[in-house]
């Protein structure tokens, strides 16, 4: 509403000078003849404060042009003022404020701001606010006012002097789908493309709220012959990823012929145990799509998707091939603030002023056809919102925004009405009458209402979620909003509860409950919060909805959706219960930015400690030493002694979820990093027994990577990884069989099964770590250029992630490559990088990587004649290989010493070292290693062979 304050200057002064029966009689006119004017402008008089004046306007009802006619009124009431032998200052301000209480007056900031910018003014002066000049300022001239340092407000209120009312601008604008040929052509070009080429093309259509983008869209589907599915984001609940995708596998009512796609997509349904990840979830969706084709797929409203929904929608347009799909989004600007490089395709912008009029048509008559088109600037939304309105009286004024109308209209609603809109609007764009009726039990007559509500175009007939019920949806997301927001917010906490209450009786089958459940919980405790009345055991309950949504989202590796609603859940629970289970998953959410996981972990340390919880402050303490190995690597005698410390607490509390982390950090950050890799497969067995004991699941990466790495023999490792895969299909497990098919030989297939792991990977957004995988595949097939490639790119992500604890180990890979290359100059490089990250380690931790530059600077120096050097590294990282469970690391340094000895013209020796190194790698069954290192063995056996003999 828009709020009048006129107060009477020089009051005391006037009434010393005046007779107490004549400014009695003074006052009397002034005040009826304030009355009067702000009543013949449709407002009320609130009340009267000594010699004040406060009057609002849009209380008890709403019009489309308040704030306009408190800006009519404030101008009479100052012109009134000499007649009346006054002086006075106004002050006008619009906003949000409380009212229907018991005493029935307005309360709010803008009240507050309206009375100190009556106070701030000067006699005869009238001031309004900011917003009230939005709303007016095609009607308005005013002048400049600096900024006011007004009582109570931390920063300068910005406030314009009103001079005069102008006649309101006649634009031409108008109401009906006209005009926008040009954008429908394009879109139906980027079709004709995807089918003549059988290719996917990609297309967003953005424009600001009610310009037009799902009529257009609309008329494009009628007139193409295609299928077409459709997905919208919802506007609220951090974390529901991928409600537009479970729309779409939903209308689409089929799965993958693949059966890993197909079991991925099951589990996305909640029609399976099975876990998934986000990788899995991207690829299989593109699988399908692929096969569904020819096929038009809409995904509305994009601005509100998660990271990982965004980054799926971009790896079907980007990876898919070979099918007729046409990937149509839809956004507001929005969009562009959070993915400035996201590639739009059409900009919906206002409708030309002709269009404009041809919209409007002949359905009102000429004086309101020029007001609305002045007001609507070209959005096809506010005119027919208009239009509505005119329908329903003639005596409509034209708003002077769509909030103002939209209050307008649902002021003219019957109570009634006005109520089951309003419990629609709890549970969002899209709602039920069942949901309705859980949140208005005394309504006798929902579903007329809801009809009525039809008839006047604020809703429409919408397919329903829930079976055997109806499904509705706002004609527009605004009038949701400004039902929403017209209530109070003791009444939203309320309808919000008892909401949730209604969707955890009628919602199983919906995939993400805990998400929207949770949110409809968060929002009921956030307004207690707000209100001075917090209520612990509801926060409680929507917190441990949004932990369990977090939790399956970081089972399937959906770090980003996870770290939001676990933030979220944390948030809400911290006051009433530490959980120190919960802080680490938040942290492990952020395992690649382990600088923020640390932060987590220690914060989570002093929340056990004051809690008096023991094993929970030995654990986070020990995970967060642990990740701040990955920023910085420390001895792994430390880590290793706290962890066991906890592991001991934890199992005398049977903390298997603890549990779970601890054997985490044992395998990957002890074991790994001492290089004794059969340990680490170990430790990432039991860290998978905890996980299901605690009901969760728990990373394939560890064990996968520690399986190829360590000393089991490939065939044996490829045969734990298949039982693996068939319980939890993962990228990271495809990844690790094709790298184990291309030891015992299987090239091409390694090479197709990996790439398939690296895709998936990649659907999930910057996800780099495939790229060392397939770089060995490369190797073991002696394409080192392709190695070379991979691992320069690898090194180059995993620097901008500033995770040094693993850099140096690709650093000296990388130039172990390039030295096959003959590239030995670039090698130094890569080699001297590595070396000099070692002297910022601490000297008491030797990890299994600190060999390999030694290898490298050893091909190098021998390369350039420095014999004696290039035998001491080689040597050196021998003996460092031998500290390591990977017999593939110890082949590597046996062979580079031999190729160091054969430099120094030491044949016999190089051949034996040769030996020792088939003899690791036949142990490994590393069948393609094996081939390589026979093959330079009986080479160098030629070469000895064929040398001339020599006299003793």
């Amino acid at each position: 509403m828009t709020v009048v304050f006129c107060d009477v200057t020089g009051s005391t002064a006037l009434g010393e000078s005046t007779d107490p029966e004549a400014l009695r009689a003074l006052l009397a006119r002034y005040f009826e003849r304030m009355r009067g004017i702000v009543e013949s402008h449709g407002g009320t008089v609130e009340k009267f404060i000594g010699d004040a004046v406060m009057a609002v306007f849009g209380v008890p009802v709403a019009h489309e042009d308040d704030a306009l006619r408190a800006c009519r009124a404030a101008v009479e009431m100052r012109d009134a003022l000499p007649e009346l032998g006054v002086q006075a200052r106004i002050g006008v301000n619009t906003g949000e404020v409380v009212t229907g209480t018991q005493e029935r007056l307005a309360t709010g900031d803008a009240v507050n701001v309206a009375a100190r910018l009556e106070q701030a003014a000067a006699p005869g002066e009238i001031l309004i606010g900011k917003e009230t000049l939005r709303l007016v300022s095609a009607g308005v001239e005013v002048g400049p006012v600096d900024p006011l340092e007004l009582k109570g407000k931390a920063a300068p209120v910005p406030a314009y002097r009103l001079v005069s009312l102008l006649d309101a601008p006649a634009r031409s604008h108008a109401s009906r789908f006209v005009g926008r040929a040009g954008e429908l052509a394009l879109l139906a070009e980027a079709w004709q493309r995807a089918i003549e080429e059988s290719r996917c093309e990609f297309v967003t259509l953005l424009g600001e709220a009610g310009v037009g983008k799902s009529r257009l869209v609309a008329e494009l589907l009628a007139a193409l012959d295609v299928r077409s599915v459709q997905g919208r984001c919802l506007p609220y609940g951090e974390g529901i990823t991928y409600w537009p995708v479970v729309e779409v596998l939903k209308q689409l009512d089929a799965l993958p012929s693949d059966p890993a796609a197909a079991t991925s997509i099951r589990s996305l349904l909640r029609e399976t145990d099975a876990v998934t990840s986000a990788e899995e979830i991207a690829w299989a969706f593109r699988k399908l799509l692929e096969e569904q084709a020819p096929l038009v797929v809409l995904f509305d409203d994009i601005q509100w998707g998660e990271e990982t929904l965004l980054d799926l929608i971009e790896g079907v347009a980007v990876l898919s091939s070979g099918a007729p799909l046409l990937i149509l989004c839809v956004a507001r600007p929005e969009l562009l603030e959070r993915r400035p490089s996201w590639p739009v395709s059409v900009r919906l912008g206002p409708l030309p002023e002709e269009e404009v009029e041809e919209l409007i048509g002949g359905q009102v008559t000429e004086g309101l056809r020029e007001r609305i088109a002045a007001t609507a600037g070209g959005n096809p939304l506010f005119v027919t919102e208009m239009l509505a309105m005119a329908g329903e009286t003639d005596d409509v004024e034209v708003p002077p925004t769509l909030r103002a109308l939209l209050s307008t209209r649902l002021d003219q609603l019957d109570p009634a009405e006005r109520r089951v809109l309003e419990c629609g609007s709890i549970e969002g764009e899209i709602f039920h009458r069942g949901g309705v009726q859980a949140l208005a039990p005394d309504e006798l007559h929902i579903t007329p209402r809801l009809a009525a509500l039809v008839r006047r175009e604020l809703i429409r007939s919408d397919r329903a979620v829930f079976a055997g019920d109806d499904g509705f949806r706002f004609r527009h997301l605004l009038i949701r909003d400004a039902a929403y927001d017209a209530l109070p917010k003791a009444v939203r906490a309320e309808l919000h509860e008892r909401f949730a209450g209604w969707l955890e009786l009628r919602g199983g089958q919906l995939v993400e409950l805990d998400e929207i459940v949770g949110y409809h919980l968060e929002q009921a405790a956030r307004y207690l919060d707000e209100l001075g009345r917090p209520d612990p055991q509801l926060a409680l309950r929507a917190g441990d909805r949004l932990l369990e949504a977090g939790r399956r989202a970081l089972d399937r590796e959906d770090v980003r959706a996870a770290a939001g609603l676990l933030e979220r859940a944390l948030s809400l629970m911290r006051p009433f219960r530490p959980d120190v289970d919960a802080e680490l998953d938040l942290a492990a959410a952020f395992l690649q930015e382990p600088a923020r996981a640390k932060r987590i972990a220690e914060e989570a340390t002093v929340r056990a400690a004051e809690a008096g919880d023991e094993s929970g402050e030995a654990l986070a303490h020990a995970m967060a030493v642990y990740y701040g190995f990955m920023i910085a690597p420390g001895s792994p005698d430390e880590l290793e002694a706290l962890l066991l410390d906890a592991r001991r607490r934890l199992e005398e509390a049977e903390d298997h979820a603890g549990l779970a982390q601890v054997w985490w950090a044992l395998g990957f950050g002890v074991a790994n990093m001492r290089g004794r890799l059969d340990d680490w497969a170990t430790a990432a067995l039991q860290a998978r027994h905890h996980s299901r004991l605690a009901g969760r699941s728990a990373p394939t990466a560890d064990l996968g990577t520690a399986l190829v790495c360590g000393s089991r023999p490939a065939d044996e490792a490829l045969e734990i990884v298949d039982r693996v895969l068939e319980e939890t299909p993962s990228a990271w497990l495809l990844l690790n069989r094709g790298w184990l098919l291309a030891m015992l030989g299987r090239a091409d297939e390694a090479r197709q099964i990996a790439e398939e792991g690296n895709e998936r990977l990649r659907d999930q957004g910057d996800a780099r770590w495939g790229e060392w995988i397939l770089a060995e595949i490369s190797i073991l097939a002696g394409d080192y250029e392709d190695a070379s490639n991979r691992l320069r790119t690898l090194c180059e992500w995993i620097e901008a992630m500033e995770q040094f604890a693993f850099l140096d180990s690709y650093l000296g890979e990388l130039g172990r490559v390039l030295c096959h290359r003959g590239r030995f100059d670039e090698a130094e490089q890569f080699g001297e990088r590595a070396r000099a990250l070692e002297r910022d380690h601490d000297p008491a931790t030797e990890p299994e990587s600190w060999h390999t530059w030694r290898q490298v600077l050893a091909r190098v120096h021998a390369h350039r004649g420095d014999l004696a050097e290039a035998e001491r590294l080689a040597r050196e990282a021998v003996a460092l290989s031998e500290r390591n469970d990977s017999l593939d690391v110890q082949c590597l340094a046996l062979w580079d010493l031999a190729e160091v000895l054969a430099s120094a013209q030491r044949p016999d020796e190089a051949a034996d070292a040769l030996e020792q190194a088939l003899d690791r790698c036949r142990r490994k069954k590393n069948l393609a290693l094996a081939t390589q290192v026979l093959g330079r063995l009986e080479a160098l056996k030629a070469e000895l062979s064929a040398a001339p003999a020599t006299d003793l």
